[in-house]
């Protein structure tokens, strides 16, 4: 809570973060896994939180560089129009309004690419004033490159941002960023939280202590 009252700025993931859209993500892995005969089961249990051609290059590692880029072109070409049940996730429009309130800048850093980061946030509800996708990166999470961009487009050190995560992947690129971790979903971060409500009482709790 004490760190809380320094923070200059909030990094957050997208899927499963700000935007329930994991049911959208499982179907297309589903769906992708069965073209590509490999075991849905082995894709979904490393595919959350991931760039796709990283998730790709582990399940089938023969695959040149080329077939790749073909594949995780496939997977989130499967996954731009299937926004039936994506929406906000509990909290984060609380969340965001009180960051607003207070004055405190975020952005969005997500292993999606643009069409689809702004395809589920406009689903949701969500207009990022900072959006930083796989493709403004050279290498995606769990390097830090994307988080370290977002700090610098919000001309905060990272050292006062916060990333908040559902992903260990996700939370190993904001602790390699330097950044102090929020986590939810049970994982382990500098701070572990329920849901966004929790973090938007324990932010302005901690601004408004002398």
């Amino acid at each position: 809570m004490a760190g809380l009252a320094d923070i200059g700025a909030v990094l957050f993931d997208m899927d499963g973060t700000l935007v329930d859209s994991d049911a959208a993500v499982e179907r297309a892995w589903q769906r992708w896994a069965v073209e590509y005969a490999v075991d849905p089961a082995a894709a979904l249990a490393i595919a959350h939180g991931s760039p796709a051609d990283r998730t790709i290059r582990r399940l089938l590692p023969a695959l040149d560089d080329s077939t790749v880029a073909t594949a995780a072109a496939r997977q989130l070409a499967l996954q731009y129009d299937d926004l039936s049940d994506v929406t906000a996730t509990p909290g984060a429009p609380e969340l965001l309004r009180e960051l607003v309130r207070m004055g405190l800048p975020w952005a969005v850093v997500t292993s999606a690419d643009a069409r689809l980061a702004e395809a589920r946030l406009g689903a949701a509800g969500i207009v990022a004033p900072v959006l930083v996708t796989v493709e403004d990166v050279r290498v995606g999470k769990p390097d830090p490159e994307g988080y370290l961009r977002a700090a610098a487009l919000l001309g905060v050190p990272v050292a006062r941002c916060l990333v908040v995560e559902d992903a260990e992947v996700g939370l190993r690129a904001g602790r390699a960023a330097g950044a102090m971790t929020a986590a939810l979903k049970g994982l382990d971060g500098d701070l572990r939280l329920d849901d966004l409500a929790q973090l938007a009482r324990q932010l302005t709790s901690a601004c408004a202590t002398p």
